[in-house]
C-alpha cells in the first residue's frame, strides 16, 4: 500500500526533470513540420510490388479455405428463462458454437456442449441465412451431436470426409470455425500427437484423439479440422489452457468415431451400444476386495451373457456373497474397469462375436459371447 500510494509523487519528480532539460524543451516533439517541407518524409511512401505469384503452400491454403466455408456453419444456442419479477419468458443466450454441413438432408454435425441446456437452436450458414434447427440426436459420450435444418439443398454443401488412422505427427491441418463470434475464421498448424484420450462431458473417455497446435478458441468448438487437401479429419473439441485462452494445445474427436457414430445417431437418435447383458458390480468394490477384473453382479435373463452361461455373483444361505465370474479381458484387450469395457465395445458393434477371458472358481477360461442392443 505504500509503493502505491507514494508512486504519483515519483512520477511528478520525473515530469519536472524532464521539463527542466534543455534537450527536451528544444526537440519541439510532435509539432508540424509544416507546408515548406518538401522531404521524402511528407509524402506516401512507394509501393513495394507484390510477388508475382503466391506460394503454391498459400494458394492451397487459400483453396481450401474458399471451399470449406461453404460447410461451416455458426451455431447459437438460447435458452427460455423466466423473468423473477415480471414472470414473463424470454430467450437468453447460453453460448455459440460451429459446425459443418454433412448431408444435402440439411444434417449438420457439431459438438454436443455446443447446443447442451438449448431450447432453441440457431444455424447461420455462409450465405449469413439463419434457420432454426432442431436436434436429431446426441451422444453426450464422444461430444457429438446432430441437428437438422429445412432449407433447399443448393445451400448446402457438405464436406469431403476423410479417415484419421493414418494420420502422421507433423502433416499440415487447417481448422474453420466461428471463435468469439466471429465468422470464418482460419487457423493453420499441424497435427502435433495422436492416439490422445480426453474426457467428455459425461466424464467418458474418447479415444484417438488427434492433438493439434492450429489455434482453437472459444466458438470454434465442433467446427472441422481439415488435412491439405481440405477433408474433415476430425471435430475441434477441446483445450488445454491453464488460463482459458488458446495456449497451444487442442484436441480434435477422430473423423473414424465421427463416421461411425453420426449415422447412428440418425437412425436411432443415440448411439445404439453393443453390450453383453449384465451388471457389474462398482469398480471401487472391487478394488477393495482386492480383486482385479470385472466382477459380474447379476445376468440379465434372455441376454448374450445368459446365452453363454456367464454367473453373476449370489447370497448364500447364510448371507455370505460368492462370488461368480471375474471378466479380466474382452477380445483380446485387458480390462480393469468399467470404462476399460466401454472402450472395447466402442470398437464394436451389435452382432459381433467377443471372446472373454473370464475367472471362475480361480481357474481361466474364455468364452464367445455374441454382442446384442444394451440400450
Amino acid at each position: 500500500m505504500r509503493w502505491i500510494m507514494q508512486r504519483p509523487v515519483y512520477a511528478l519528480v520525473a515530469v519536472c526533470a524532464l521539463a527542466a532539460s534543455p534537450i527536451v524543451m528544444a526537440a519541439d516533439w510532435g509539432k508540424p513540420l509544416g507546408g515548406a517541407y518538401e522531404g521524402a518524409d511528407g509524402k506516401p511512401r512507394p509501393v513495394t510490388p507484390a510477388p508475382a505469384e503466391l506460394s503454391p503452400d498459400e494458394r492451397a491454403t487459400m483453396a481450401v479455405f474458399e471451399r470449406a466455408t461453404k460447410s461451416v456453419v455458426f451455431i447459437a444456442n438460447t435458452a427460455i428463462q423466466r423473468d423473477v419479477w415480471s414472470f414473463d419468458t424470454m430467450e437468453v443466450p447460453r453460448g455459440s458454437g460451429s459446425g459443418f454441413v454433412w448431408s444435402k438432408q440439411g444434417y449438420i454435425v457439431t459438438n454436443f456442449h455446443v447446443i447442451y441446456g438449448a431450447d432453441t437452436i440457431k444455424v447461420t450458414l455462409a450465405d449469413r441465412s439463419e434457420h432454426q434447427a432442431k436436434i436429431v440426436g446426441a451422444d453426450p459420450d464422444h461430444d457429438l451431436a446432430v441437428l437438422q435444418i429445412n432449407v433447399s439443398e443448393a445451400l448446402l454443401e457438405p464436406l469431403a470426409v476423410g479417415a484419421s488412422h493414418d494420420l502422421r505427427v507433423g502433416q499440415k491441418v487447417l481448422a474453420i470455425g466461428n471463435p468469439f463470434g466471429l465468422d470464418h475464421t482460419l487457423t493453420t498448424g499441424v497435427v502435433s500427437a495422436l492416439g490422445r484420450t480426453i474426457k467428455s462431458m459425461s466424464n467418458r473417455t474418447i479415444d484417438g484423439v488427434v492433438q493439434t497446435d492450429a489455434a482453437i478458441n472459444p466458438g470454434n468448438s465442433g467446427g472441422p479440422l481439415l488435412d491439405s487437401s481440405g477433408r474433415l479429419i476430425g471435430v475441434n473439441t477441446q483445450i488445454v489452457s491453464p488460463s482459458g485462452a488458446y495456449a497451444g494445445v487442442g484436441f480434435a474427436v477422430p473423423v473414424n468415431t465421427v463416421n461411425r457414430i453420426i449415422p447412428e445417431l440418425i437412425k436411432h437418435g443415440k448411439l445404439i451400444r453393443p453390450g453383453l447383458g449384465l451388471v457389474l458390480v462398482p469398480d471401487a468394490m472391487a478394488a477393495r476386495w482386492g480383486i482385479k477384473g470385472l466382477i459380474i453382479g447379476k445376468v440379465s435373463r434372455g441376454g448374450p451373457a445368459d446365452a453363454a452361461g456367464l454367473k453373476g455373483a449370489r447370497q448364500t444361505s447364510s448371507g455370505r456373497i460368492e462370488l461368480g465370474d471375474i471378466i479380466v479381458g474382452v477380445a483380446g484387450k485387458p480390462v480393469a474397469t468399467v470404462d476399460d469395457l466401454m472402450d472395447v465395445m466402442d470398437a464394436h458393434k451389435v452382432g459381433d462375436q467377443v471372446t472373454l477371458d473370464i475367472i471362475r472358481a480361480n481357474k481361466p477360461q474364455r468364452i464367445a459371447v455374441t454382442l446384442q442392443a444394451v440400450n
